[in-house]
């Protein structure tokens, strides 16, 4: 079967998660700079621009991975929408989250947790659509020749389960763990697009 179909389902899903994220926010009721407090600002960055950030990473290179594949089967097409489960529930990990935590207070722990669990389950996902591919199109595909080692996929998962723990001991910490491994996938592997470009020329 052809990936069209799968690319098109999967970029309107995010696109409406996104769009669910940004009706969590939630304006000042007056009109004034007063009206800004800071203790609402939590919600925004994690509610909202950090969750956009995870969403975008997921999406590029959710766009890099299909560009490295020829077909899809229909265990490629359940995997992916396995993936899309846990991608929409985002807005709501996030939106708790950000709903209980505040810059001057100790950071919620079974929330982080929550969100933590959520992103775990995201990077289970991404894994497997990742090996359902290269189990359906061989070990010598395109995608198989440029993971490689796929270092970062097995890092993510085992950065997430610390997180989930640690939130029970310092909330602090699993918050910077979600932002170190949003830093190792915001570039995505330039591997893919060189194995790419070197099979289209």
């Amino acid at each position: 079967m052809q990936k069209n179909r799968l690319e098109a389902f999967s970029d309107g899903v995010i696109a409406i998660i996104i769009t669910i994220m940004v009706l969590e926010l939630r304006p000042p009721a007056g009109v004034d700079w007063a009206s800004l407090k800071l203790d609402s600002l939590p919600s925004i960055l994690s509610s909202y621009f950090f969750s956009f950030v995870y969403v975008g990473i997921y999406w590029n290179n959710h766009h890099h991975m299909l560009h490295a594949t020829k077909k899809v089967s229909g265990g490629i097409l359940w995997a992916n929408l396995h993936l899309l489960f846990w991608l929409s529930l985002f807005p709501f990990a996030t939106a708790w989250m950000g709903k209980t935590w505040r810059w001057d207070a100790h950071p919620p722990e079974v929330p982080t947790a929550v969100y933590g669990f959520v992103m775990l389950m995201a990077a289970i996902a991404y894994y497997i659509l990742q090996c359902a591919i290269i189990r359906n199109e061989g070990r010598h595909a395109m995608l198989a020749a440029a993971i490689g080692a796929d270092w970062k996929g097995k890092a993510s998962p085992v950065l997430y389960s610390a997180a989930i723990l640690l939130a029970f001991v310092n909330p602090w910490i699993s918050n910077g763990l979600f932002i170190l491994v949003a830093l190792i996938w915001l570039v995505p592997d330039p591997r893919i697009e060189r194995v790419v470009d070197l099979t289209e020329h």
